[in-house]
């Protein structure tokens, strides 16, 4: 039998925490689950608050065959194991705190614990939501440092730690602790702070580690043409690394957004309405707000090519959707 909780956690506006446990492989303290550990190894009691169903399955305690402690080197191990499982405990006991929404808890276990890369992420995400951006920035700073440790804690105790992550205003990305997901969070805590120079190294960074990742890719076109909108030398930049793009998800639609931008900038108008052409051919599961973009800006490109007409007909659906959408208005004359 496997009992499955699943719990998103609010951490800020577009920014949420997954947690998830599958059968034994993860004990909280908190209400609904509890963990007993000994000698001869723990019992894992997962409880269903409001039905009185609990299912409990016993995790034996490994046999490790091993010379016995000298007097000298046995209180120092004793402390490092004491140590250890106090810090693990600290950890399981923060990770349950944020499923219950509980975030002061879930802050003071974290204190607790040693700065290991898990309990840094967790504390790097906790201060991201409360609008402590430079602690955010430490925090998962010190968790980048320990790129191999990243996800260990996570994965011992069965924990699927995952976030969503705005890396534009319309596309959001899933991401977990990991080093991609820990440089992503830092972009953004850096745009906000305005350390462009940062944000672009650690982008520069993951492009070496993936020259393919769209989510990277999306981030980086994002991050220099808002510094250098009009920079035909950014232009040309962004439309090289961005490419060839299949129009499989919304981060490629946003991709190809960025690119016709580029391709505006660089005089390709031609080149930029078909761009956004096959952009908009595809609108499933496509966030409403970049399809209007996507529209506005090809409106835009059939006025510099003088096709009046289909430029009228693109803001006049802009309207139909959303009449106070900035700016359309103006395009259509109505004041």
């Amino acid at each position: 039998m496997a009992l499955r909780f699943w719990r998103r956690i609010k951490l800020a506006p577009g920014v949420t925490l997954n947690l998830s446990k599958a059968g034994g492989s993860l004990s909280f303290g908190p209400r609904g689950a509890k963990m007993t550990a000994g000698s001869r190894g723990r019992r894992v009691s997962l409880g269903i608050p409001g039905t009185g169903l609990f299912y409990t399955k016993r995790i034996p305690a490994k046999t490790v065959h091993a010379p016995p402690d000298t007097p000298r080197t046995s209180a120092k191990r004793k402390k490092k194991i004491s140590r250890k499982n106090r810090d693990e405990e600290a950890f399981i006991q923060a990770c349950g705190c944020l499923k219950q929404g509980d975030t002061e808890g879930a802050k003071l276990h974290l204190k607790r614990s040693s700065a290991s890369a898990d309990t840094a992420y967790l504390a790097g995400f906790i201060a991201l939501h409360e609008n402590r951006l430079e602690d955010a920035e430490e925090y998962l700073k010190a968790a980048a440092s320990q790129p191999a440790e990243l996800g260990q804690q996570f994965g011992a105790y069965g924990i699927d730690a995952s976030m969503h992550l705005p890396v534009t205003e319309h596309v959001t990305a899933v991401v977990g602790p990991r080093l991609r997901g820990v440089l992503l969070a830092l972009v953004e805590i850096y745009q906000e702070l305005g350390k462009w120079g940062d944000a672009a190294s650690c982008l520069r960074k993951l492009q070496r580690m993936d020259p393919g990742d769209p989510v990277v890719r999306l981030s980086l076109a994002e991050l220099l043409i808002e510094a250098d909108p009009d920079g035909e030398k950014t232009a040309q930049q962004v439309a090289g690394f961005i490419g060839e793009v299949e129009n499989d998800t919304e981060v490629h639609t946003a991709l190809l957004y960025y690119k016709a931008r580029a391709c505006m900038t660089l005089g390709l108008h031609t080149a930029a309405r078909e761009v956004l052409t096959y952009a908009l051919r595809r609108r499933k599961d496509r966030p409403g707000e970049l399809m209007k973009e996507l529209r506005y800006l090809r409106g835009e490109v059939y006025e510099v090519l003088g096709e009046h007409a289909r430029a009228r007909s693109d803001y006049e659906r802009i309207f139909a959707e959303d009449s106070e959408y900035l700016g359309i208005k103006e395009r259509l004359n109505l004041g």
